[in-house]
């Protein structure tokens, strides 16, 4: 039971993801396009590994800078993935700093309280 709890908490990165993901395509102007969607998919993969160790969103989110910046011959394709993936990326890793370890906490002494009685 402790381990559904445990992945609960992790896949709870997902939602904070997917915020970031559609504000950061609100603020560049880019459309929901097949790219962005795949960009989608890459964050959410990414924001789950981010509840287990958060630095690999400073990784990927410096791997993708490129992406968002390019200015040549497909760049439109490249830039609502990377908007995706660094938007998510920033705003799931903050939310999995600030309240991921808060609700360990709480489910935590939870458990303890439910197996003293």
């Amino acid at each position: 039971m402790t381990c559904v709890r445990h992945a609960s908490l992790i896949l709870t990165a997902l939602p904070f993801g997917l915020i970031g993901g559609i504000l950061s395509l609100f603020l560049s102007g880019q459309y929901r396009s097949v790219p962005a969607s795949g960009g989608f998919t890459s964050l959410f993969g990414v924001a789950v590994m981010n509840g287990m160790v958060p630095m690999t969103a400073l990784v990927a989110i410096l791997g993708l800078a490129p992406m968002l910046f390019a200015a040549g011959p497909g760049s439109e394709v490249q830039k609502p993935l990377a908007a995706v993936m660094i938007g998510g990326l920033i705003t799931s890793t903050l939310m999995t700093l600030l309240v991921l370890p808060v609700l360990y906490k709480r489910f935590e002494s939870r458990l303890r309280i439910g197996t003293s009685h």
